[in-house]
């Protein structure tokens, strides 16, 4: 059992090291191809990865919620397909924020503020949040002072889209709380990588392709491999090899702490920008990290009665 759980939770920190990571792809794509047909090239090959993992799936009988007729997979697209919308918005906000020069150590930290908003939204749905999460988010609010606020009481731009974007994710991930408990949850995950894939060319055509010089420049910025290979890792590592290992290790750990192990994505892109990327945080900017990550551990905590 105690194997099992250290197997688990290495897997788990794997998938973080492949999400905090993606932050830095997403950041050399985005500026490669726009953020938006980024994205959608992204999510598409994500989609498209997932593909085989479903027949495997299938063919080892590990599929136990696939749709079992007409009515189940047609309430199988409704989900994925509510769930992919929020992630088209979700997703291209928090990319819209990286494009216009957030570091990827900010994008990371200020989008694990989902952890403390997803709690707080489910007050809507009638579900309680303890001291913690409270506590959790006046240190949030402390940490995104020190992180965003430069020369007084103003927010940049790539500021307010990251934070528009961790709002977006907690909507998304109580979508699939919502709709998962009935559905294959790889199955719900592929219809939603497409959903999004596909929303997102709307975006590319109207605002990529004219930025980068009409119809031919934005083909030739997928020419080179400075846009596939963030393109290929964000698709094929960050949404099916990520995605396929949580699948795995989540089952073996108690809730909290998998999301607690997950939440290192943060840290994990803040280590990636600095190491491949070159990029450094000010001594302000390191105690806003510092806060926020001590909120997202903070509302982590499991609470006795």
């Amino acid at each position: 059992m105690r194997s099992k759980q250290i197997r688990s939770s290495l897997l788990l920190a794997l998938t973080a090291a492949i999400w905090g990571v993606a932050f830095v792809a997403q950041t050399t794509g985005g500026d490669a191809v726009g953020p938006f047909s980024f994205n959608f090239v992204r999510f598409l090959i994500g989609s498209a990865v997932l593909l085989p993992v479903i027949l495997v799936l299938d063919k080892l009988g590990l599929s136990k919620k696939k749709p079992a007729n007409k009515a189940g997979r047609k309430k199988l697209w409704i989900g994925g397909g509510l769930v992919g919308l929020s992630l088209f918005f979700a997703a291209n906000a928090q990319q819209v924020g990286i494009y216009l020069g957030a570091q990827v150590s900010k994008a990371g930290f200020l989008t694990a503020l989902y952890i403390i908003l997803v709690p707080i939204l489910g007050l809507f749905l009638k579900k309680k949040c303890g001291w913690n999460i409270w506590l959790g988010v006046l240190i949030s609010l402390a940490g995104m002072y020190f992180l965003c606020m430069k020369g007084g009481f103003s927010l940049q731009w790539m500021d307010l889209a990251l934070i528009a974007s961790a709002f977006l994710f907690s909507v998304q991930i109580l979508l699939i709380d919502h709709f998962s408990p009935d559905m294959d949850p790889v199955r719900l995950s592929a219809i939603e990588f497409f959903v999004c894939g596909i929303l997102s060319v709307i975006p590319a055509l109207i605002i990529d392709m004219p930025a980068r010089g009409g119809f031919g420049g934005w083909m030739a910025d997928f020419a080179g491999w400075n846009a596939w290979i963030p393109i290929l890792y964000a698709g094929v590592f960050s949404s099916g090899v990520a995605y396929t290992l949580q699948m795995v290790a989540q089952p073996g750990l108690n809730p909290t702490i998998a999301s607690l192990i997950m939440s290192f994505e943060a840290v994990f892109g803040t280590l990636a920008g600095w190491l491949i990327l070159h990029q450094s945080l000010t001594s302000r900017e390191v105690v806003g990290c510092l806060l926020m990550f001590a909120a997202i551990v903070i509302a982590q905590l499991p609470l006795s009665k």
